[in-house]
Formats: structure tokens, sequence, C-alpha cells
């Protein structure tokens, strides 16, 4: 099946055109700046050169039509006729505690996704958009949504719960929800597949780290807990994200620099992280930089971030009553040799060994631990669209049986 993955947010769209059987994808890409005149389409078909169209493309509906289009050119196309792509995909960052899983897009799940806006302001509104975007020009084939959260839906209460009044989590839905269920989920299983044992027998962590990051604690198969909650906000120090903090910080720096809940909002979501404790950058790789050159600043910033992931792996190890592996995955996950190394350093008493040549010279899919450790440490390079993709085969082929 082929299948065209969609994620949209509000000026931006991210594709890709994937083959399930191959789990290859044809072509990638993505649309920036919509809404403007000068909007840019970078379209990459396989083992064929990037190319970039400018245009105006003033909102979501015209967006999916370029990609359409460059999906069917002659040139730089990958497919002859919109009948090709078999199904989309779509990824939605909210689904409440409405799915614990993927589902085939109909008026009903619409209908839930706006009841959810409140919970993702900033995410669900585009997501339906390109929807509704993709409809309009696919309105014959089957459209999917594959939610953030749904990983993380069965958590058991003790774990999803605050300690606010139970009345507020049953009046407006008050709980940890927890993001990037795809990526835990895809890396998780990709751990179990390269251990050669049942994922279904194993005790994980996965961190997947970049300008947001979280933790999730993986027994059998299942999330039972995770660092991000009721927001993307807390949990570990981000690009530009604060994390865990004492909630009545809120309110005590909201009265002594006078900020309205918008501008306390900001603080906390675009201008702490990362880039409030280094004064550098969101960006690691520019941190990392300036923590070899020595600057104070950087050398805090990045012992803070890299202590709050150690924290989390411990206090996971617990909850889990032992370790089988342990995940990193995303752009920091992925490329940072220090932030790897910091973590599982002196973490010996707790099964976790890890070869720093291994650490140091990682690539691709690798296991960087030495063969005497009890638990493995793994680099997973994530691919969240693969997983997007195969939920749709799979919920489509069901449908197809049903019917």
């Amino acid at each position: 099946m082929k299948v065209l993955v969609l994620n949209c947010g509000s000026s931006s769209i991210k594709y890709q055109f994937i083959d399930t059987e191959s789990g290859v994808a044809l072509a990638k890409g993505q649309v920036e700046r919509i809404g403007m005149s000068s909007a840019v389409l970078t379209h990459k078909p396989l083992e064929k050169d990037k190319i970039k169209i400018v245009g105006e493309i003033l909102d979501h509906t015209i967006a999916i039509e370029y990609v359409i289009a460059v999906l069917l050119s002659p040139n730089h196309g990958v497919i002859k006729d919109k009948s090709e792509i078999d199904a989309v995909g779509h990824r939605v960052v909210h689904g409440g505690e409405d799915f614990s899983g993927s589902v085939l897009v109909t008026d009903q799940v619409m209908r839930v996704l706006r009841e959810n806006i409140e919970l993702a302001p900033l995410h669900n509104p585009p997501n339906i958009k390109g929807i509704q975007a993709a409809k309009a020009h696919l309105p014959e084939t089957p459209m999917c949504g594959i939610f953030d959260t749904s990983f993380h839906a069965n958590m058991p209460d003790y774990a999803y719960l605050y300690g606010l009044p139970y009345e507020l989590y049953k009046r407006y839905k008050i709980r940890r929800y927890g993001f990037h269920g795809t990526s835990h989920r895809f890396v998780s299983k990709r751990a179990a597949e390269l251990l050669g044992k049942p994922y279904e027998e194993l005790k994980i962590i996965t961190c997947h780290l970049g300008n947001g990051a979280s933790i999730a604690a993986i027994d059998k198969g299942k999330s039972i807990d995770t660092s991000m909650g009721f927001t993307p906000l807390e949990g570990l120090l981000m690009g530009t994200r604060c994390g865990d903090l004492d909630p009545a910080l809120v309110t005590y720096i909201m009265g002594k620099e006078g900020l309205s809940l918008f501008e306390m909002n900001t603080l906390l979501n675009k201008h702490s992280g990362m880039v409030g404790l280094s004064g550098i950058s969101s960006d690691m790789r520019e941190i990392e930089e300036s923590y070899q050159e020595g600057n104070a600043r950087a050398v805090t910033a990045l012992k803070a971030y890299n202590y709050r992931i150690k924290k989390y792996v411990g206090a996971y190890i617990a909850t889990l009553g032992g370790l089988d592996a342990l995940v990193f995955t995303g752009g920091i996950g992925e490329n940072s040799v220090i932030t790897r190394k910091d973590v599982c350093e002196n973490m010996e008493y707790l099964g976790i060994d890890l070869d720093e040549e291994l650490n140091q010279n990682a690539t691709g899919e690798a296991i960087i631990t030495k063969d005497s450790s009890r638990a493995k440490v793994l680099r997973i390079p994530t691919n969240e669209e693969l997983v997007i993709a195969l939920d749709t085969e799979q919920i489509v082929k069901e449908q197809m049986v049903l019917s």
C-alpha cells in the first residue's frame, strides 16, 4: 500500500509518501510559510535531486494541492494518478481520553477532535485543517488519524492523575497525557527486535530527545509512565520549554514581573529551557560547541539537561522494577555523545555499563554498551512517519474486511 503521511502545523506541512511493503519513502518534503506569498515547497523524490518551488500558498487546501501536484509531476513525481495514493495518514497531536489507538477518520472523529482543541489549542486546529484539506482533494481516499497521545492512553490512573481535586479531572480532563507516542512506540519495538527478544517481555526506557523531549517507561509493550503531562511543557528541560518546576513559581514570577497569562505562557514555552539557561541558543549543537570552549553557562545548562534525564531514568527503573534496554532517539539522543555518556555515567550498579568507544562512534542503529552490561543501551533513529503509514495500512485493510 502507498500511504501519504501528513504532519500539519499552523504554517507548515511535512509529508512523506511511503510504500508500506518496503517501508521506503518514495518522496518526502515540506511546505513552509503557508499563508504568505513567498511560501516554499521543498520536495525530494527517492534517488532524485531535491527541488524547491516558491509560490503563493494561502491555506492548507492550496498546500495539499501543491503536494499532490508535485507527486504527480512528470519530472519530479512518483505517481501518475491520484488513485495511486491508497490512503492518507495524519499525525494528530491530541486524542484526549477518547482515542487509545489510531482510527479511521469519520464525522464522529472530527467532532471529537474539535472538542479536544481546548487540550491542544496550538496543534489540533492545524491538524484538523490538514484533514479537511486532504479530503477536499482526495474525497474517496480513506483518511486515518494517528495520535501522539494514544500510546500513553492506558497508563494506570495513579500514574496519570495529578494531586488536584478529583472533580477538576472529571470536569476538565486534567491528567497526564504524554506525547511523542509514535516515536516511543517505534524505537521500543525496534529495540526488542535488535535484541532478539519478545517485546512483551521487556522493560524499556525510551528517551526522545530533540527540541522537544520526553521519556517513557514501557513495561511489556505498554507505556506505564511518561515525562510530558497535560501539555508538552512538563518533564525534561527542552530547547525553549522549562520542563518541571515548582508551580508556585508561575504566580510568583507573574507578580514580580507584572506578566499576563499569555506572557507567562510565552515565557515558559518560548524563552525557557536551554535557551533560557544558556543564554546562547536552543540548538544543542551550539550549546555543546560553547561547552567544549568552556563557556560557564553552557557547561551548567548542559549538565542540568543531562542531570534531568538521568533522574527520570533512575525513577523509571524503579517504576519498572528493573531495566532491559535504554534507548536514545531524536536529534539530540541520536547525535549527542556527551548526553548519552553523562546520563549513563556511574549507572553500573543499575546494570548499565556504557562502552565509551561504541558510544563515540555510534551510527544508525547501534548497541553501545559492553557485552557484560546487564541492560543494553541503544541508539535508534526514530521513524514516526513509518509508524503512521503502517497504522494507516492496518486500519484500511481491517475496514476492507469488515465491508
